[in-house]
């Protein structure tokens, strides 16, 4: 039986029909990504009137009632944008074509911009991607597993210097664990803290009390069978036993470790949950065409306010 990936229904939008469309084109599309209820036609963002005039040359809106001017893009999280609506449109279309991530160095050789344009870009479209998970619930049966992830060590060049680095004393203090939770056959939630252990207090917010939770032998999930159904399975005997694994979980870190060494190579420290959150929307959406990902970006970035964080065009 063929590969989902592999199939045509996973193709359903490319680079070349995107710049086949044209700007006008695209700008109708982010129109209807922005108002689908009012089918592209704009809707104040300041009242909510939903008559306004058409400023065609500067491609703005004024409206009727307040006469506020405004963009389809204002308010958004690519307000104030550089970008035509066909590069913004092949950038969503490009990140998402990524099954384990995509540079922003690729981004920008594609794009032909600035490596700290695609990089701001690239972290726009993950922020919003993360709105999905917001307030997220899970029941069922829920895999829990913790991955450890930056605070690399080198070791000294001659043998008699080098140190143990398993020991505490001889880490960078810089590792930091990624816990990810994820429903069998349904979504996943990751976090980051400092160690599996402290994944507990996120546990009790994020998981219903009736479900089932699958967890290793890590000592760190002990507390979990005060709360719920917890059932164990050592790895160190088996991967699965009398059905108890965390596969799924590992299936997680199996893309978050390869976007780390194959794709952006340094994913620690600050921005360590941004790429989290990204490869548990991959993997959600991991059945889904090309296509339908790139409308589900695109309605969450033109939903998402101007962001904060990335409001910038450089992070120290």
């Amino acid at each position: 039986m063929q590969h989902f990936l592999l199939s045509a229904a996973a193709r359903t939008l490319s680079l070349k029909a995107v710049f086949r469309m044209g700007e006008d084109v695209a700008y109708q599309t982010f129109c209807q990504l922005r108002w689908p209820e009012t089918e592209g036609e704009a809707v104040c963002p300041r009242c909510g009137c939903t008559e306004s005039y058409s400023i065609a040359t500067r491609r703005k809106f004024k409206c009727v009632a307040c006469h506020h001017q405004f963009s389809v893009t204002s308010g958004t999280i690519f307000a104030s944008r550089k970008l035509s609506f066909t590069d913004l449109l092949a950038a969503i279309v490009i990140f998402v074509n990524g099954a384990k991530g995509v540079s922003a160095l690729q981004v920008s050789r594609d794009l032909d911009v600035q490596y700290k344009t695609a990089f701001v870009l690239s972290h726009k479209l993950r922020e919003a991607m993360a709105r999905e998970q917001e307030g997220r619930v899970l029941n069922g049966v829920v895999e829990i597993d913790g991955g450890y992830f930056g605070g690399h060590v080198k070791p000294e060049n001659r043998k008699e210097d080098r140190k143990d680095r398993r020991l505490k004393a001889n880490t960078s203090g810089k590792r930091q664990c990624v816990v990810i939770m994820r429903e069998r056959g349904g979504k996943s939630l990751p976090f980051i803290v400092a160690n599996e252990g402290d994944a507990v207090p996120y546990v009790r917010d994020h998981v219903g009390t009736l479900a089932t939770i699958h967890a290793d032998e890590g000592s760190g999930w002990d507390a979990l069978h005060a709360g719920w159904d917890t059932k164990r399975v050592n790895h160190s005997v088996a991967f699965m036993d009398k059905g108890v694994c965390t596969n799924q979980a590992e299936s997680y870190f199996s893309r978050l470790r390869r976007m780390e060494v194959g794709t952006h190579h340094h994913i620690a420290g600050p921005y360590l949950a941004s790429y989290a959150r990204e490869a548990s929307w991959r993997e959600d959406n991991r059945r889904v065409a090309n296509g339908t990902q790139t409308a589900m970006v695109g309605v969450a970035a033109m939903a998402s306010r101007v962001s904060r964080q990335w409001k910038g065009y450089w992070q120290r």
